[in-house]
């Protein structure tokens, strides 16, 4: 299920300056006692891409332009909005721009594109319409296709992370007079009108229905007893001609007994539909003009996650007549209807999808006779097999399979889930898109449909990063980054340009919230987060390639918090939700508690000293020296006590800790050298929020420091080459990516490389302009093979799948340092997991590489490496395999 965080919590509402800085801040002190130093800060350019994931969010809105081929918007509900970029098949953020004041903003409660001037497009944004976000909605506004925009602030909030955001679009411009906007707002506002093409805006005021329905009347929780209000806006535009208003328009409220209005004279005055439906809510209204039909989708809740029950009606605009043409009759749904579109190609053509069909599948229909008749994307063929008019190729993000071998009529992956948003391409029929709880999935060729022939659905994703981040660690070797993430659990990224294979596994855990690695032997991982098994702490000795639950956890258990290793691998100190702070000197076997640290306290581990563990909570700091079995207040005061604090301790740097958070007064940036036991603040830091260590610049000595803070006055990432005597403003205006206070990190390898996490727009690499990057840690360094040999062992097989044994032996006369298998499956068969190597798949090829453990082959030498897999029609043995790069013997 797609759970966003509430970062709001957490936030102040902090004033942003723009531009780049080249003025002097305040004083920042060295380290305790060691005195003032003035802390220059200036700007520098760095490079900034995502770290490819792909997807990994709900994607409730995708909007074609009716006048122009391939321009495409889609609008995700925390992570921004994107532009379809046709040549090079990916999207391109737009919202970047959006800075730390205004994070609210990167939620898109609606978006329209404006079909008389293709230029033109507006997003209404804003993430939640109770006091989480802190700010009021607004409508932004841009004539260059996103590149720059324009602010116009409401006097009401707009709830993008809200229920019913899958509803609408809410926004639309008028198709005749393309001055005229119309927009549906929550909470009782009602409807809203511009007529200056989104610079102002003014309450309809002859509008009767706000949309009182609300997801939870009975509830405490203020995020399901917000009345989810207007939804969409449909217009005729039959009933207007070029640069003179549409005098017909269709609006859909929440309300299950008069839930589609309409206007005749552009706007004036609005009466219900005579005849329409009642007992569900409208979440998509859509005109085909050409038939002179409006489609209505409905379902008994404002989703995107529930629905058990939905109808599809046709509206004759010509006679007034209501049909009901609902794919399956009432009483046999369990799902309710969204996805609804037309082909603007074909009249008569429409598709709906079943959006809260969670169990199989979720489900596609699509008419040919204006809802006469319908098909469906799968059906039984006999329970539980399915019969699936489609084939899906996920190869490009394999990761969707979330690793799965469900049993029938489950698959994996999934047609997909929370398909709330489906498009046909008005300029093209074989085109359509829709959006998922985790990425976009499309076709080229969905007029096959209508042939009863085969069609591929693949991810149509590239560029679109919509994760929310938890923690990011860089190891000194192995993998350069590992992240936790929230929904989809999280990856070690081997190639950070490069879609990951599968996020972690053994256990599955829907949301990672802490990792952390032995400094001294990086190959030892611990993670922890949430998990439906109630399995939530994890472990692996293999720099995370592969990974095994704790033997067991302490009682009480209810989610991930934080944890620790200690820097030899000893031990390992574990802060969780709904427990206390406990140890363990094992893989988790067995567990004690610790003494002298509250419970929900944040903790870190030394980087040098195996026995030193650090806590935080409240404005204690506290200190274990055995390996956290004791703990202890260290006495250092000023610390913030209120909101929220990261601390971590620097890696080849006994004792040595930064902190940073805080709220009002004590709020920014503090150094301890003697571990914990005083702490200075570091002058000219105003407000910080997180705290990173990296390579050191050449020629100094201290690790290089980044932080997402305000310094100067300016909110932005910096980064420190001198202990934080002077800093350097990293990003720019156009690269804010709203809130960053999750965590940050840098690369102990490469110097002024940094990681950024996002609540929604991915993890953000930065790098210095002399980046010299050392390439792909997996990559082999030494030379390659003058000889080598290649075993394949089938040593488990069952229906649809299979356990496989490979040996790989240097037959050469040199060493190898680092070693890469690689072959290709002729039967389509995939690994799901794999043991004692790491592994790419992609198609039918398999790249098997080194762990940092068996890397080096003597002569003779050789490693083994085992996996699981899926099969469906054959299981046949590969006919060759390479290894770093040479074809080898094989037997």
């Amino acid at each position: 299920m797609r759970r966003r965080r509430t970062a709001g919590a957490a936030l102040a509402a902090l004033a942003l300056a723009g531009g780049l800085l080249t003025a002097s801040a305040t004083t920042a002190a060295a380290g305790p006692g060691a005195g003032d130093a003035r802390a220059e800060v200036s700007a520098e350019s760095y490079t900034w891409k995502n770290v490819r994931i792909d997807g990994g969010g709900f994607v409730p809105g995708i909007v074609f332009n009716r006048s122009e081929k391939d321009l495409v918007y889609a609008r995700t509900d925390i992570g921004g909005a994107y532009r379809w970029d046709q040549a090079d098949r990916e999207w391109i953020p737009l919202l970047d721009s959006v800075g730390w004041d205004k994070w609210g903003h990167t939620g898109v409660a609606s978006l329209a594109t404006d079909p008389v001037d293709p230029d033109n497009v507006y997003v209404a944004v804003g993430n939640y319409t109770n006091d989480w976000d802190p700010d009021n909605g607004a409508v932004m506004r841009s004539s260059d296709r996103g590149a720059t925009w324009r602010t116009t602030e409401l006097p009401f909030k707009l709830g993008g992370n809200m229920p019913g955001r899958g509803m609408g679009e809410r926004l639309a411009v008028d198709p005749n007079d393309n001055r005229v906007l119309y927009l549906g707002a929550p909470s009782g506002h009602g409807l809203w009108r511009s007529t200056d093409a989104g610079a102002t805006w003014s309450q309809v005021a002859g509008f009767p229905n706000p949309g009182t329905y609300v997801p939870d009347p009975t509830s405490d929780n203020s995020y399901l007893t917000d009345e989810v209000g207007v939804v969409w806006v449909v217009f005729d535009e039959r009933t207007g001609s070029p640069g003179k208003r549409t005098q017909t328009v269709y609006v859909g409220v929440a309300d299950k007994e008069e839930s589609v209005y309409r206007s005749t004279d552009g706007g004036a005055t609005w009466e219900a539909v005579p005849g329409q439906p009642t007992g569900y809510l409208p979440h998509k209204g859509v005109l085909d003009t050409a038939g002179g039909h409006l489609y209505i989708a409905t379902s008994d809740t404002g989703g995107p996650y529930d629905g058990a029950k939905g109808q599809v009606w046709r509206y004759d605009t010509g006679s007034g007549t209501w049909t009901d043409i609902s794919p399956v009759p009432e009483a046999d749904t369990y799902f309710g209807y969204s996805g609804l579109t037309v082909d603007r190609q074909n009249p008569g053509t429409v598709m709906v999808t079943g959006y809260s069909s969670w169990w199989p599948d979720t489900q596609i229909f699509r008419s040919t006779d204006s809802g006469g008749s319908w098909t469906r994307a799968w059906e039984y063929s006999s329970y539980p097999n399915r019969s699936d008019r489609f084939t899906m190729d996920v190869s490009s993000v394999p990761w969707l399979t979330f690793g799965g071998s469900p049993a029938p009529p489950e698959t994996a992956p999934k047609l997909g889930w929370m398909t709330e948003s489906l498009e046909i391409d008005p300029f093209d029929s074989d085109r359509m898109m829709y959006g998922t709880g985790a990425t976009i999935y499309g076709t080229e060729e969905l007029t096959a449909w209508d042939r009863d022939e085969d069609f591929t659905i693949t991810p149509m994703v590239k560029g679109l990063e919509e994760t929310a981040v938890n923690d990011l660690i860089s190891p000194p070797s192995g993998a350069p980054l590992l992240s936790g993430l929230l929904d989809i659990g999280g990856f070690r990224h081997t190639d950070l340009d490069r879609v990951p294979e599968l996020m972690y596994q053994s256990p599955y855990m829907g949301s990672v919230s802490s990792l952390d690695y032995a400094e001294g032997s990086p190959d030892t991982v611990v993670r922890v987060g949430s998990s439906d098994t109630g399995r939530n702490i994890a472990f692996s000795t293999d720099n995370g390639a592969n990974w095994f639950a704790g033997g067991s956890q302490p009682a009480g258990v209810t989610g991930g918090g934080t944890v620790a290793a200690a820097a030899d691998a000893s031990g390992f100190v574990w802060s969780p939700e709904g427990a206390g702070v406990h140890r363990t000197t094992g893989h988790g076997n067995s567990w004690t508690a610790s003494r002298g640290i509250p419970a929900g306290a944040r903790v870190e581990a030394d980087r040098v000293d195996p026995d030193v563990f650090y806590g935080f909570s409240g404005g204690t700091f506290y200190v274990s020296t055995d390996g956290g079995a004791t703990f202890t207040a260290s006495g250092a005061a000023g610390l913030p006590t209120g909101g929220s604090v990261r601390f971590k301790a620097v890696p080849g740097r006994q004792g040595h800790v930064w902190l940073a958070g805080g709220s009002g007064d004590a709020y920014g940036l503090w150094r301890s050298t003697d571990g914990g036991r005083s702490f200075a603040r570091v002058d000219g830091v105003e407000e910080a929020d997180t705290i990173g260590f990296g390579k050191a610049a050449p020629g100094a000595s201290y690790q290089a420091l980044y932080t997402s803070a305000k310094i100067g006055g300016v909110r932005g990432i910096y980064r420190s080459d001198d202990a934080g005597g002077s800093w350097v403003r990293i990003n720019d205006d156009a690269r804010q990516w709203g809130w960053t206070g999750a965590d940050i990190t840098g690369d102990p390898r490469v110097y002024g490389r940094v990681y950024v996490g996002t609540n929604g727009r991915g993890i953000l690499r930065g790098d210095t302009a002399g980046t010299t990057d050392p390439g792909d840690p997996t990559d082999p360094p030494g030379p390659g093979p003058s000889g080598c040999a290649v075993t394949y062992r089938v040593t488990n097989q069952w229906q649809g799948g299979f356990q496989a044994d490979v040996t790989v032996r240097n037959t050469g006369t040199a060493a190898l340092d680092g070693w890469k298998a690689d072959w290709s499956f002729a039967d389509g068969q995939r690994v799901n997991q794999m043991w004692n190597a790491s592994f790419t798949q992609s198609g039918d090829k398999v790249t098997a590489s080194s762990a940092g453990w068996n890397a080096r082959l003597e002569p003779g030498a050789s490693a083994a490496f085992g996996f699981t897999g899926s099969w469906s029609e054959a299981n046949g043995a590969p006919e060759a395999f390479r290894v770093n790069g040479a074809a080898c013997t094989t037997g």
